[in-house]
């Protein structure tokens, strides 16, 4: 098993030279800064560390920081400290405990010309309104993007940019009749996952890249090959293994494990979420759960025993996870 870094002085971030990524396989946890880690997102780090660790990759931290408004200070450290608290460990990257992406912009801007210059990109001035009120094709899936700005010529590309400053969408293949691609991927809990690749943001209006770019240059570079997340992302696994496969090659698209895992609802079958109460580490410990509790806790959930995150490493099998989401009652605590 590789060995691993705490680097317990507090998250760090590397900004690494991509001729200097690492390429040993790995697994992540990719969190946004945006304040506490709820329940949910502890128990999807665990077992996405449980996945790392049984398949003997190396664990990663990323923290994906691009949207400013939503990325608040001191939370990064806050999340490291409460994944540490519960016993998740992370690998090394270049001497630091995490990476960043808004220390990484080049590397997607690299991205976004390669694409461009395979004439794979096009500029959209629609609105979210323009998209949702749009006539589509027969055959176009509901909801996805119906092509407005894919064939516009120089000069009324030019007229609009006068107007409204354009993102960047890719230019996925079409068949003679214009239907997008189907492309499937294959996942460990949920099986084949199969979905139309739409043409998706690349690059935001703002100049930001997208998420969806984003994400998979991150993985790329860094060796992941092993992806654990929560299952509200299934659908998006096809277009990121597809924009994987455009950028770095099929075999590169082919290699990526996937894994989605249950999410954690509130009573009422929602998702969690912070205001659901007492559902975060902090606010728990004022209710007097201890981290070992917490980490029980969450053990207890996947069905795994009490203890060190090792011990139950002994006991971990996919195979034997629950398929259901687990309602969290604080009442019950």
């Amino acid at each position: 098993m590789a060995s691993t870094s705490t680097l317990g002085g507090g998250p760090g971030s590397a900004q690494l030279d991509p001729r200097e990524e690492l390429q040993v396989p790995a697994g992540r946890y990719a969190p946004s800064p945006s304040g506490d880690l709820h329940l949910g997102n502890l128990r999807t780090g665990m077992l996405a560390w449980l996945f790392a660790r049984w398949s003997e990759r190396e664990f990663l931290l990323r923290f994906e920081d691009l949207d400013a408004e939503r990325t608040v200070d001191g939370a990064e450290a806050q999340q490291f400290d409460d994944l540490s608290a519960v016993g998740l460990t992370f690998d090394s990257q270049h001497g630091h405990a995490s990476t960043r992406q808004s220390e990484r912009l080049g590397l997607y801007t690299e991205a976004i010309e390669q694409l461009t210059e395979s004439g794979m990109t096009f500029e959209c001035f629609c609105s979210r309104k323009d998209i949702r009120e749009a006539t589509r094709a027969p055959h176009a899936t509901p909801g996805t993007y119906p092509g407005t700005c894919r064939n516009l010529s120089e000069k009324e590309r030019a007229r609009r940019r006068a107007e409204r400053p354009a993102s960047l969408r890719l230019r996925a293949d079409r068949d003679e009749d214009g239907a997008a691609p189907k492309v499937s991927t294959r996942d460990q809990l949920l099986g084949e996952i199969t979905t139309e690749v739409d043409d998706f943001v690349l690059q935001r209006n703002d100049g930001a890249p997208a998420y969806n770019l984003a994400v998979v240059v991150d993985d790329h570079l860094t060796g992941v090959d092993q992806v654990v997340r929560g299952d509200d992302l299934a659908a998006s696994a096809p277009s990121q293994a597809y924009l994987r496969g455009l950028l770095y090659g099929a075999e590169a698209a082919s290699e990526v494990v996937y894994a989605h895992v249950p999410l954690v609802l509130n009573p009422e079958g929602r998702r969690l979420a912070k205001r659901d109460g007492a559902v975060t580490r902090s606010a728990l410990r004022e209710q007097g759960l201890t981290d070992d509790a917490l980490r029980d806790l969450l053990l207890d959930s996947l069905r795994l025993p009490a203890g060190p995150l090792a011990a139950a490493l002994e006991s971990f099998d996919p195979n034997r996870l629950p398929r259901e989401p687990w309602v969290f009652r604080p009442a019950d605590l």
